[in-house]
């Protein structure tokens, strides 16, 4: 497979302090990648590095070439970009927002192409926003924003896909609709790289990214007895990782029993009637 994504980082600092060290990665084409671990593990930052929104002491290459050397029209075309807690003008039609994800590939102050207008089409029928289409978005619930803001990122056609928590918002239903459009756009050959807080849709990745302390603790398939032992890890055992029809699926469990308590500290007794 063709490589997408190649991380060699020494470091990404955010106020001067490291966020990440050591993080290398090779992500390819036609693949989905889900990064995963505990809050504060560092994934968004990475995520977000990758993109190209954080200075990086490493380098970070985009289709085998070098990030920092691609000019920003041509690299907004080439990967697309869903952040978390996106905004965008409430006073914008949905058309318009989802539009904006043509702008790479649009002259400056030109009107939009049939090209364009057919990408948009095909970007809101794929989110299923197709019907609000003349709403404004500040009329829309924050499941039906978060897949307007999925159709302008799609509308994009980029060959990289970068989301940040995708599943914000969105009912059970609509996740599952996400899951299938995944499943097309690496079918493609998209690369698409998520960070993910639903482990049960992150175990359905081609591979896992799996982050504490801001490195990678393991790189691997779901399907990997290692791959399930160092998610438990991270979360401390509190999962129980359990296959159905040969699928992977995570289980919260509570911590192990409480300690004893200490011989000097006395039970409370039960208040009678």
């Amino acid at each position: 497979m063709k490589i997408a994504i190649n991380t060699d980082l020494q470091a990404v600092a955010l106020q001067e302090q490291n966020i990440l060290t050591d993080i290398e990665l090779t992500l390819t084409q036609g693949s989905w990648t889900a990064i995963v671990g505990p809050n504060g593990a560092g994934k968004s930052t990475l995520l977000r590095a990758i993109a190209g929104l954080l200075p990086v002491q490493g380098r970070v290459d985009l289709l085998g070439r070098d990030l920092a050397q691609w000019p920003a029209k041509e690299r907004a075309r080439a990967m697309a970009w869903l952040g978390q807690n996106e905004t965008s003008s409430n006073e914008l039609r949905v058309y318009e927002v989802v539009m904006l994800g043509r702008l790479p590939h649009q002259a400056w102050l030109a009107p939009p192409s049939p090209a364009d207008h057919a990408a948009v089409a095909l970007a809101m029928q794929q989110t299923q926003s197709w019907d609000w289409r003349d709403r404004p978005l500040g009329q829309l619930s924050g499941g039906e924003r978060q897949r307007v803001l999925l159709a302008r990122a799609l509308a994009v056609q980029a060959r990289v896909l970068l989301m940040d928590e995708p599943l914000a918002h969105l009912d059970p239903p609509h996740q599952a609709d996400w899951l299938e459009l995944v499943r097309e756009l690496i079918a493609a050959g998209v690369a698409v790289v998520s960070v993910l807080h639903e482990l049960n849709m992150a175990l359905q990745a081609d591979t896992l990214v799996i982050m504490q302390g801001g490195q990678v603790s393991w790189h691997g398939a779901p399907k990997l007895v290692q791959t399930r032992a160092a998610l438990q890890a991270v979360f401390d055992h509190r999962l129980h990782l359990v296959e159905v029809q040969g699928q992977w699926l995570s289980l919260p469990c509570a911590p192990a029993a409480a300690p004893a308590p200490a011989s000097n500290v006395r039970p409370l007794k039960a208040q009678q009637d």
